[in-house]
């Protein structure tokens, strides 16, 4: 069944990526944690994430944020839903 073997692998290969992305935008939230305003922070967090991660890493994490966002602060979670209300809103203007 190497089929199946296979499709365990990409999966665990999967699972280690997500991990790796939930630990960076933890990491990035904590830096920002520190602002006075909350609002600063997640905006802070979401434009960095916009500014230095490629379009497949935004999309993974917003898809992972869509799906409960296991690992995620709360900071870090609320600056991914701006990330993807922002990218929404850019496809619905036609800019995106």
């Amino acid at each position: 069944m190497m089929g199946s073997n296979s499709r365990e692998t990409k999966n665990l290969c999967a699972m280690k990526h997500i991990e790796n992305l939930v630990k960076m935008a933890n990491d990035i939230g904590a830096f920002f944690a520190g602002e006075p305003e909350r609002q600063t922070a997640v905006h802070a967090i979401a434009d960095h994430l916009r500014r230095f991660w490629e379009p497949r890493m935004r999309a993974a994490i917003i898809d992972h944020n869509r799906k409960g966002g296991l690992g995620l602060s709360d900071l870090v979670r609320e600056a991914i839903q701006q990330l993807s209300d922002d990218a929404q809103t850019l496809v619905e203007s036609g800019d995106g």
